[in-house]
């Protein structure tokens, strides 16, 4: 992290050559918790912003893209999700998300900072208002930890909103983890994590696929987010289920009283259409001309078609 000159500027060595600046209208909070450099400050655009260890975890304005598509995902991919997991994520964005849908009986919150916990309640309460949530079950610990001893089959959805896999955040990235979240899973549970950025973390994400998905997981997908104040303006989401098919296709769609500023069913399902050189590297691309690719063209103008007759 550096300030400059009343500009607050990202760099980091996971995006080597590149940094993002924000310009500073006042900082707000400066602090060490016991885990991680917490800042907030308020910037002249994009609403207030939450940082860690100097890496931009929110603003105001883009939060919307993130919190919703990271949640909604794969709460939408499950028929009937009851009891949700959420591992990170303290400043309460996804649960905000997760506690919209009335199927919900239990939300277990699994935070291991404290901190930004009280911080986004006092500088964020339209993101944090949900820690009032009756359904909610907030522990402050070790997500690792809780997820070893934790019931079999106790959740349907476990949804990882974590920082970048340094400092407290790098056993979440782990094998070991995943294998452990898959055994919390039910029958047809599903799994979403941040996924990093597919511009400057494609071997990351494949060996993500390699270790950490198909050993534990029947299916195993990416989407991607845009969010402008992220490197590369660029997130994914690693989309993981318990039971094969692709989560591409919402099992469920929004009552009237959802209230989304960026999800919507359709842009469900174009968030898996991933760029040709990601395809490639992940090992699923369909050459022009293949088999695959023409059945995908005719699918694509089959639902053009069957639209257009409506």
């Amino acid at each position: 992290m550096s300030v400059e000159n009343g500009w607050f500027y990202e760099k980091n060595e996971q995006w080597p050559g590149q940094a993002a600046g924000l310009e500073i209208d006042k900082v707000l909070l400066q602090e060490k918790t016991k885990f991680q450099d917490l800042m907030v400050f308020q910037p002249k655009t994009w609403g207030k912003v939450l940082v860690l260890d100097g890496v931009i975890q929110l603003t105001e304005k883009d939060e919307c893209s993130y919190q919703e598509m990271l949640a909604h995902l794969p709460m939408f991919s499950h028929a009937q999700p009851k009891k949700v997991l959420i591992v990170g994520g303290g400043d309460g964005g996804i649960l905000r998300e997760v506690a919209k849908h009335a199927c919900v009986e239990k939300i277990v919150h699994v935070e291991i900072d404290e901190g930004v916990v009280n911080a986004s309640k006092k500088y964020f309460p339209e993101i944090a208002k949900a820690f009032s949530d009756p359904r909610l079950e907030l522990r402050i610990a070790d997500a690792f930890a809780y997820c070893n001893s934790a019931e079999s089959a106790s959740f349907d959805v476990i949804i990882v909103d974590s920082s970048d896999p340094v400092g407290p955040a790098d056993k979440l990235f782990s094998p070991e983890f995943y294998k452990n979240a898959s055994r919390l899973l039910t029958e047809n549970g599903v799994m979403a994590s941040q996924g990093e950025c597919l511009w400057i973390h494609r071997e990351l994400m494949k060996g993500m696929v390699e270790t950490n998905g198909k050993p534990f997981f029947a299916n195993v997908e990416y989407a991607s987010m845009q969010v402008p104040t992220y490197p590369c303006g660029q997130i994914s989401a690693f989309i993981c289920g318990k039971s094969a098919g692709s989560c591409e296709i919402p099992r469920r769609f929004p009552a009237q009283d959802f209230e989304f500023r960026y999800y919507t069913p359709r842009m469900h399902t174009a968030a898996f259409v991933l760029p040709a050189f990601l395809e490639k590297e992940l090992g699923i691309y369909k050459a022009p001309g293949s088999l695959d690719f023409i059945k995908d063209c005719e699918q694509i103008a089959a639902a053009k078609r069957q639209k257009t007759t409506k």
